[in-house]
Parts: C-alpha cells; structure tokens; sequence
C-alpha cells in the first residue's frame, strides 16, 4: 500500500522516499510531510509504526503527518468499525500527534498454503484517491520535497 500511496505522488509530481519505518534512523529534516502506514493484527498496531512515532517524535511535532491504517479483512461495518477504533486508540497513545489525515484500508490474508483462497479488502482505487489528497497539506511555499511513507508492508 505504501507503494501505491508512493506511485499516486510521485505522478502527481511530488518527489518521494518510501522506506519500512524501521529503517527511519536519520533526522526528517527536508520531508515537507510524512505518510505513516501500518497493519493491526489483533487490536494492535505494528510495532514498526510505534517506534517510528516515539523515535522521530520531536520533528513530527513541527510537520504535516498523515496516517493510514491497514487491517480489516471481514467486510463487515462492524469489523470495520472495530478497526478504525483500534487505529484511534493507537493513536490516542500520542497526544502530541494530530495527524492532518487518517483513514483505514481493507487488508489482505498473510500468505497461506497455496491451495487456501486469501481474503483481500484492499481497494487500491480509493488508495489512489486518498493519496491524491495529500499534496495539498504541503506547505504552500515548500517546493515538492520527498514524502517518506513509512510502512511496514502489504
């Protein structure tokens, strides 16, 4: 998803870094907004994301962040519903941050044997959608920099 939110910019003229949050060590000093996106596996965010925040929490505080999470495999509101609460409790852990967007992603089945079918919610068109939003929380004067979007995979 992650490259996809990546690809969405990157053709809209924005220039991009996408990198696993995990390898996020250096200073963010020249990203004009960063796009952090995990999975929840039972009721809690990937860990990836949560140490990304901690450890770049300082400039995060003084730039544009969006978030999306990546989950729901059931179809159902309630799965739905149920996901996007544990995203907001994720997220709640850091009053510090207000992220200037956030929304859900269906997610997809971890690969199973291959005669098991995989459950797969993710709809990359309203990904697209969502990514082509985010250019306009760039600062006005700020030329398009990179936008890191720090995943953990899908």
């Amino acid at each position: 998803m992650a490259e996809a939110v990546a690809a969405t910019l990157h053709d809209g003229g924005v220039a991009v870094d996408v990198r696993p949050a995990r390898d996020v060590r250096n200073s963010l000093v020249g990203w004009d907004v960063v796009v952090v996106g995990a999975p929840i596996h039972s009721g809690r965010w990937h860990t990836d994301a949560h140490r990304f925040l901690k450890r770049h929490r300082g400039e995060l505080r003084q730039m544009p962040v969006v978030v999306f999470g990546m989950g729901p495999r059931g179809g159902t509101e309630e799965a739905w519903r149920r996901f996007r609460s544990q995203l907001d409790r994720a997220l709640a852990k850091r009053d510090w941050l207000a992220p200037a967007a956030t929304t859900v992603f269906g997610g997809v089945d971890p690969p199973k044997r291959a005669e098991q079918a995989r459950r797969d919610l993710r709809d990359w068109d309203a990904i697209r959608a969502w990514a082509t939003d985010i250019p306009r929380l760039l600062p006005p004067a700020a030329p398009a920099a990179p936008a890191p979007s720090a995943g953990t995979g899908a």
